[in-house]
């Protein structure tokens, strides 16, 4: 069986673990055009038109993690097969916590309380889909990202996969959970964007600054920012008139990665 349909577009290598992207394209007949007919016409009327249903190229992508030794954390329902001598397990994303909490977290997140550990010697596939992938490496403790809520998609199982606490109730507001995954750690990781990666703005932060964000552009940023989830004005009746409901307030200094596209076209 041939794979040629198959364009490898990214890959990253780490310890024991290469993650690479693959595109592809299928047609799908989603829209129409209305076209005249080429009929004769009744006298006095006229001929209706004809509905042609044309093909539309849609651009597919998917995941496959090649394991030689070293492991993987992936998001529970994304694989769709893997080959070779691998072990899987269930593994909690806080190990400490009891399953009423990773419950909470699952909630406050939209992302599972757990995720699947594979090690071993071997390839996963996830399943197709039309969202866009993003690949990266971070070298420790001084990279650390909180995530978007379903943004988290796969990494190497050197990284740790946490679930950060907003200490503002506020959060579960806001769109994006009161709680958001964190990545912490050395090791690659991929995650999943509504939009192209060169789609994706990365804001620089220095001390002194302070970013706003509505919550449903904000892909992921540094750990290391203070960030408060709040309204964007003091006051009920102000609230109303800004026509903005909870939004990011970010300090410090670190990076903040926005996806200023991901509603355009709804």
């Amino acid at each position: 069986m041939s794979e040629d349909y198959r364009r490898l577009v990214e890959t990253m290598p780490g310890n024991g673990v290469t993650i690479e992207v693959y595109e592809f394209t299928r047609k799908a007949y989603g829209g129409s055009s209305a076209m005249p007919s080429a009929a004769p016409a009744a006298a006095g009327a006229t001929a209706a038109p004809i509905t042609v249903v044309l093909p539309t190229a849609m651009h597919w992508r998917q995941v496959r993690i090649i394991l030689t030794g070293g492991g993987a954390l992936v998001e529970p329902g994304a694989l769709q097969y893997a080959i070779g001598q691998l072990e899987v397990e269930v593994q909690k994303l806080n190990p400490k916590s009891n399953i009423f909490s990773r419950a909470v977290a699952s909630a406050g997140t939209g992302e599972s309380g757990f995720a699947t550990h594979y090690r071993g010697r071997g390839e996963v596939w996830t399943e197709p889909t039309t969202k866009h992938f993003i690949l990266a490496a971070m070298d420790g403790e001084q990279d650390a990202l909180l995530l978007d809520d379903k943004a988290f998609y796969a990494c190497e199982s050197t990284i740790a996969l946490k679930t950060h606490i907003h200490a503002s109730v506020q959060g579960m507001f806001s769109g994006n959970g009161l709680m958001q995954p964190k990545l912490e750690g050395k090791g690659v990781f991929v995650i999943e964007s509504p939009v192209p990666v060169n789609e994706i703005e990365e804001i620089e932060v220095q001390p002194g600054q302070e970013v706003i964000v509505d919550g449903d552009i904000l892909l992921m940023y540094s750990a290391s920012l203070q960030v408060e989830l709040k309204p964007l004005v003091r006051g009920l009746r102000n609230l109303y008139r800004s026509g903005e409901g909870l939004v990011y307030k970010i300090r410090g200094k670190g990076r903040v990665w926005i996806t200023p596209t991901v509603n355009m076209g709804k």
